[in-house]
């Protein structure tokens, strides 16, 4: 799954050149500019593509292991008052 989103990143990456579209007088729906309608259904795209990245190649290691690193350091402050006293301020 990871190559196949890869490979729709670089897809967006070509295709966001739009330069057929430079010189197009047509209109979508009667008012839109092709081009204006274009980049509107490849922001669309883009964001289907990042919520694919997200959900196939995050790195849940790393995010993982700052939560262990941060769980470690509540741990030792919460152990010790660490001088703040009562007022309850960290």
């Amino acid at each position: 799954m990871a190559a196949f989103t890869y490979v729709l990143i670089l897809a967006l990456f070509v295709l966001h050149q739009d330069f057929w579209l430079w010189d197009s007088r047509s209109l979508v729906f009667g008012f839109m500019p092709v081009g204006l309608a274009y980049h509107a259904l490849f922001s669309l795209a883009a964001a289907g593509v990042w919520a694919l990245a997200t959900r196939s190649v995050w790195p849940h290691r790393w995010e993982e292991w700052g939560e262990e690193e941060t769980g470690e350091a509540e741990e030792r402050e919460s152990g010790s008052e660490g001088g703040h006293g009562e007022s309850g301020f960290r």
